[in-house]
């Protein structure tokens, strides 16, 4: 008789003790509105958390040399960032307390009680990150449409 091992080749290290204790609500707010921007990665302790914030602002000056900031290119690829801060607001906020403390507040005495304020969130985080990214690609299509010559003779 064979025994398998099942002990994974790469098991996941521990959490490091967390320097703050960081709050579910705090964290969907920041990743919410400002995600686009990585906030929400400078609080939670992500690792390169500079790498958004960079390619945010970077994108956010070269939005501004064009003559209407919103038809730049630059400011659609603003929408990478934003999906991830949505995604990660609705990560953060239905997550269960107990694996949220155990990920992001190991090694703390307090312990999450976050209520419905998470829940509420997280459906108003949904309701916005469906505004934004529909418009945003709805957006895009229109001006690929527009320069194939598709909506020729079309009044917009």
């Amino acid at each position: 008789m064979h025994v398998i091992d099942v002990t994974p080749i790469n098991p996941r290290p521990a959490a490091p003790r967390a320097r703050h204790f960081r709050h579910k609500l705090v964290a969907g707010l920041l990743a919410t509105f400002l995600g686009f921007l990585g906030a929400h990665a400078w609080y939670m302790g992500r690792r390169r958390p500079w790498l958004i914030t960079g390619y945010s602002l970077i994108l956010l000056v070269l939005s501004t040399q064009a003559d209407s900031w919103w038809d730049n290119p630059a400011f659609f690829l603003l929408l990478i960032p934003a999906v991830d801060g949505f995604i990660s607001s609705a990560i953060y906020c239905l997550t269960p307390d107990e694996a949220f403390d155990q990920r992001y507040n190991s090694g703390q005495a307090r312990v999450s009680r976050s209520g419905l304020g998470p829940i509420f969130l997280a459906i108003a985080n949904l309701l916005i990150a469906t505004i934004v990214t529909l418009s945003g690609v709805a957006t895009i299509v229109l001006y690929i449409w527009t320069a194939v010559g598709w909506l020729d003779g079309y009044v917009l």
